[in-house]
């Protein structure tokens, strides 16, 4: 059983950890097994400390279960802050860097009685500039960016659960692209102290998951909100608007087929699913975010680009250099226009409980040169709401590809609810 706990989902194990039928140390030993035997390949930690993990678990299997957390490992994104592991940010600026505390989200685990596994590779400062990672399901393609260590390790059972971060689609894609779920949630229902920022409007904490109950499970022990109801999806009937977005004919044709293809079933399993068209205006929002995000960057990455300019790379310096082109009135414009397109959201999901759109362009591509493109993430993070992918879908490379779904600012537990149903009728 011990070389097999690593494939149950956080909901499994949290239901046997509590039973006492599961022992931490005996699952923190099977991730770390399976992390010995694939990491070669799939290069998703940016630093482990394997007898740490194990002490943490001894530790919680002499204590009662604090939490629905208590004695699971967790995976940590390296843009978040950690006292007993390195925090690097996925720069060579800050090679062995120890932080002075850890992340609100960090100490908050341990709180819980979790178990901090190690730390997941992060594309430099969370952008676009590639890390190590490999995809797990083809080590010749991408895993995405810019959670890929996270998304690589939960999708190739290295851990049940680990933290991403987003700002684009930092966490949409690569679980697309893996073939894990991402929850993006609303924006700022995580606590996001001891994040390295970038981008104080649009930052947001989040999660790879194997399910989303287990996605759900980490968000609302942090945050404090009521459970999900998944006892009740199979007695909903969900409003579901299919939303192609401005973006439509930059999805390749099997993404665009296997969501077509999958209305008639949602309608079939008892959805109510209709088109949604997003006007003009909503077509300027992946303009509006570069904007908006880039101003962000400049200043946020002032030590760095002032101190170590040769140690960034030259796709973030030349992100960097053009937030220091747009004025304060241009910038103060991003987010009027933001705000204006939230508000028009909210009133089109009087008539939706979610919207069903690509979560990428296609399957994961070719190389590692590049983490692919954002597009599918960046409207939906402008707008603050709550995010998920599900993967539903394999793509003509036989590669995962992901559906997301989206729902109102504040509305997770309706959303996790709905993608849950969604899930279920797209695997009948």
């Amino acid at each position: 059983m011990i070389d097999k706990l690593n494939t149950l989902s956080a909901t499994e194990l949290a239901a046997g950890i509590a039973a006492g039928k599961i022992q931490s140390e005996a699952l923190v030993a099977a991730c770390l097994a399976r992390i010995r035997a694939r990491e070669p390949e799939v290069a998703a930690w940016a630093h482990l400390e394997p007898e740490i993990a194990l002490r943490q678990a001894r530790e919680r299997d002499r204590q009662a279960p604090r939490s629905r957390l208590h004695g699971i490992p967790i995976g940590v994104k390296d843009v978040i802050d950690t006292t007993d592991m390195p925090t690097e940010y996925g720069s060579p600026i800050y090679k062995g860097h120890r932080p002075a505390c850890d992340a609100a989200c960090v100490a908050q685990v341990r709180e819980l009685g979790g178990v901090i596994l190690g730390k997941t590779v992060s594309t430099e400062f969370a952008t676009r500039h590639p890390g190590k990672t490999h995809n797990p399901r083809n080590t010749q393609h991408t895993p995405g960016g810019s959670s890929s260590g996270s998304a690589a390790a939960v999708a190739d059972w290295m851990v049940p659960i680990a933290f991403g971060t987003q700002t684009s689609a930092s966490i949409i894609r690569p679980a697309a692209y893996c073939g894990a779920v991402g929850y993006k949630p609303t924006f700022n229902l995580l606590n996001r102290a001891g994040l390295k920022f970038l981008s104080e409007s649009l930052d947001t904490l989040g999660m790879l998951a194997r399910t989303v109950p287990d996605a759900a499970l980490i968000a609302e022990e942090l945050s404090g909100s009521p459970p999900a109801r998944f006892d009740e999806v199979g007695a909903i009937k969900p409003r579901i608007g299919f939303c192609r977005t401005p973006y439509w004919s930059q999805a390749d044709a099997a993404t665009q087929a296997a969501l077509e293809g999958a209305l008639p079933r949602l309608s079939k399993a008892g959805a109510s699913v209709t088109p949604v068209e997003l006007d003009a205006e909503f077509a300027t929002l992946a303009d509006v975010q570069i904007r908006m995000s880039s101003y962000e960057f400049y200043r946020a990455l002032t030590y760095e680009r002032t101190r170590f300019p040769k140690l960034i790379s030259d796709s973030l310096m030349q992100r960097i250099r053009g937030g220091a082109q747009v004025t304060r009135a241009q910038y103060v414009e991003t987010h009027e226009i933001a705000q204006r397109c939230r508000a028009r959201l909210d009133d089109i999901h009087r008539n939706y409980d979610v919207l069903l759109s690509p979560s990428a362009p296609g399957e994961a591509p070719r190389g590692l040169a590049s983490t692919g493109e954002p597009t599918f993430g960046v409207t939906w993070t402008l707008m603050h709401g709550p995010a998920i992918t599900l993967p539903v879908f394999t793509g003509p490379k036989g590669l995962p590809l992901g559906a997301q779904v989206t729902g109102p600012r504040g509305s997770d537990a309706r959303t996790l609810v709905a993608a849950e149903w969604i899930r279920r009728a797209l695997s009948n």
